[in-house]
């Protein structure tokens, strides 16, 4: 079943390459097309992943070439920084610049990956000890605010530490991770989207959401990336702290699933008919529990209980949610969601759910990780 998921979608890709040009999937619109974007937003990134992830599965050059020329096009973007005013540096350069580094060592895709990893630490807010999500320094709205996406872009500074032994990279990465820890994970290891400090002394102030039900519900692709996050960050740093509350949050995501395995938007929504669901929170979280159960050793009864999770999840997202009897879709996974309640694609292709869902295949069918951190 793997195998040939995977090859459906090294196939879509592949014939999606010419679709999109230099432009970048999106989100999905009716009809099977995904929107395009001219580095626009955070998500560009994925695309190049999935170039790099079909070019490791067969070795064709058409899809090397195509991920060197978005590398080529994050250089761009870099120098003229465009839409760069955000954390989500990793999402952008990690699955690209960096992704190229380390499957051919190319000297260029290394200073890039570094010199994007100056742009995240820019973000670090030395008075409340956090990097900022959104806006610029001192935003009366978002100056004081730390989102759970960003555990999966310090795994730029994480890598950026490690090439050049500069620890200002590792200390912003460790203290951030520390604080998403205490004030984004709840005492009962759901999550909070978003947290606010005091901009002046960095007290905290309070968490809430963005995307989610409401304040005090779990925004299922929040919790997703919690359970990747911080096993990437125990990656990285071997603090057992880390792994533990990877795993309890990985407890809690399928303690909640509903009976085809693939998540809704939020765990605490009513579920009526239609209620969207969001099958790459679902992608996510898997490949966060294959990282996590590489990480356990032998004999610790979670390894069984997580790759059955994931077995299930995969096995209802390659069933029902796959795009395979559909080949002019350009999509791979159907309900994705992005902003339920901005009303922005709730329920269509999302090009993040297509990446991990095609990083999840790789983990099964050929033991190959994604692009967050080097691989030994």
């Amino acid at each position: 079943m793997w195998l040939e998921a995977l090859t459906h979608a090294v196939e879509k890709t592949r014939r999606n390459i010419d679709k999109f040009e230099n432009l970048f999937p999106w989100t999905g619109l009716d009809g099977g097309d995904y929107k395009r974007s001219d580095h626009q937003d955070w998500t560009e990134g994925f695309w190049s992943g999935m170039l790099w992830l079909s070019y490791e599965a067969t070795g064709d050059l058409k899809f090397r070439d195509a991920a060197v020329r978005t590398v080529h096009s994050f250089r761009h973007r870099l120098d003229t920084f465009k839409v760069l005013d955000h954390h989500d540096i990793g999402f952008l350069y990690l699955p690209s610049a960096v992704a190229w580094w380390m499957l051919e060592g190319k000297e260029e895709a290394k200073v890039l990956g570094l010199e994007a990893a100056d742009v995240l630490v820019k973000r670090w807010r030395p008075a409340g000890g956090y990097i900022q999500a959104w806006g610029p320094a001192g935003d009366p709205k978002n100056g004081g605010r730390i989102i759970i996406d960003c555990l999966l872009n310090i795994p730029l500074l994480y890598w950026a530490y490690e090439k050049t032994g500069n620890k200002m990279y590792l200390e912003v990465a460790l203290a951030h991770a520390e604080k998403s820890r205490r004030y984004l994970v709840r005492g009962d290891d759901s999550s909070y989207h978003t947290f606010y400090f005091d901009q002046e002394n960095g007290e905290p102030v309070g968490g809430g959401t963005h995307q989610g039900y409401n304040d005090g519900s779990t925004w299922t692709r929040g919790q997703a990336w919690g359970i990747y996050g911080f096993i990437l960050s125990y990656k990285y740093t071997k603090n057992p702290v880390y792994l533990e509350v990877s795993r309890r949050m990985a407890a809690y995501f399928i303690s909640r699933l509903p009976a085809d395995q693939v998540t809704y938007w939020d765990f605490e929504v009513p579920i009526e008919a239609g209620t969207p669901r969001d099958s790459s929170a679902t992608a996510i979280a898997c490949c966060g529990m294959l990282e996590l159960v590489d990480c356990l050793p032998e004999g610790d009864p979670d390894r069984e209980r997580f790759v059955s999770a994931v077995f299930r999840c995969m096995k209802s997202l390659t069933e029902n949610y796959l795009t395979s009897e559909d080949p002019d879709a350009e999509g791979l996974l159907r309900h994705g969601s992005y902003h339920v309640r901005g009303g922005m694609s709730p329920d269509d292709f999302v090009i993040w759910g297509d990446y991990f869902y095609m990083e999840a295949l790789m983990r099964l069918v050929r033991g190959v990780p994604g692009y967050w951190y080097e691989r030994n």
